[in-house]
Parts: structure tokens; C-alpha cells; sequence
């Protein structure tokens, strides 16, 4: 779920793959199995993320333990994980709607 929260972060802050994966200094291919899950995001990908988008580390630390806690059954947690992603995705397709608004 990191990754994919990862994802929308990016997306949040109109970045593309590309874009970001230059900035950070890694390859779009590697930031996508990232974003994906299938690799995993190290600390120093987690500090890349806080710098460019002004994110402590520890927030994004702090969602990615929320999911692995075992105070609340998994099930309640990738409930509530996935509600949260749902959000962050309406957010970004909200703002694809707007800017092509301003376009037309």
C-alpha cells in the first residue's frame, strides 16, 4: 500500500513518472515497480519524497505502520488504507477534470 500511496503523492503534486524519477535521480521503470509494490521503497526514496514535496518522513513512515499494526484486525486496516488511497485518487482525477476545464 506504500507505493501505491507513493503514487498518488506524486500525481497530487503534477508530477509524471518521468519527471519525477529524473528529479530524484533513479529510473521510471524502477519508481514504477516502486509505485506498484513490487519493489520496495527504501529510506532514502522516503527522503526524496520529503524534500520535493515538503513530507516528513515520518508521516509517510507512520501510514506505511498503520497498515502493518497488529492493534487493528487487517482486514480494518486495508479497509481504512484503501478508503485513504480512494480519497487521494478522487482528489487527483477531481483536478484532471479541472484542468481540462480550463482547457476547453
Amino acid at each position: 500500500m506504500l507505493g501505491k500511496a507513493l503514487k498518488y503523492i506524486r500525481i497530487f503534486h503534477n508530477m509524471n513518472q518521468t519527471v519525477f524519477a529524473e528529479r530524484i535521480g533513479i529510473s521510471r521503470s524502477y519508481l514504477s515497480e516502486i509505485e506498484a509494490g513490487k519493489k520496495p521503497a527504501s529510506i532514502e526514496l522516503l527522503e526524496k519524497y520529503s524534500s520535493l514535496f515538503n513530507i516528513p518522513v515520518s508521516s509517510l513512515l507512520l501510514f506505511s505502520e498503520e497498515l502493518e499494526s497488529p492493534i487493528f484486525p487487517e482486514k480494518g486496516r486495508l479497509y481504512v488504507a484503501d478508503k485513504i488511497l480512494k480519497i487521494m485518487e478522487w482528489m487527483v482525477e477531481k483536478d484532471n477534470i479541472n484542468d481540462e476545464d480550463k482547457d476547453s
